[in-house]
């Protein structure tokens, strides 16, 4: 099964009111999704918001799990945590899934959305400009 084959099962699933569990690879959530150890877990879009993790349908060619920085409309800007620049776009209705959980190395789940992990994820987005130097800090450590 290719990626998209697997990606597309999990909507299916989560559709149908299933959560799952999904890994991730790549880098564009560091540093609050590390793709390759972490996975995340997928619930229905539901009622979604600025600051939100999603599984989104984008660019009309690919998915990612990217966190949304602006709705305006139907139309939705999002943002990988570990990106310095580009955003990608959709339309709420490619919004597939919300992210709740992050499940780590040791299988244990973190929500995304506590007091602190929401704060830490909207100074995390204001700290752009200086992203490059903490990412490569992060990165060595």
């Amino acid at each position: 099964m290719t990626d998209n084959e697997i990606i597309e099962e999990a909507v299916r699933l989560v559709r149908e009111g299933v959560s799952v569990t999904l890994p991730v690879n790549g880098n564009s959530m560091l540093p609050f999704i590390i793709g390759g150890k972490e996975s995340v877990i997928l619930h229905g879009p539901g009622l979604i918001d600025v600051g939100d993790v999603v599984l989104a349908w984008v660019d009309g060619c690919r998915y990612v799990v990217h966190r949304i920085v602006r709705i305006d409309g139907e139309r939705v800007t999002l943002m990988g945590d570990g990106n310095l620049v580009g955003t990608e776009h959709c339309l709420l209705n490619d919004i597939k899934a919300r992210v709740t959980h992050v499940v780590d190395e040791k299988e244990r789940t973190h929500y995304l959305y506590k007091g602190w992990r929401k704060l830490a994820a909207k100074v995390w987005y204001w700290l752009r400009p200086v992203r490059r130097y903490l990412l490569a800090i992060y990165r060595r450590l």
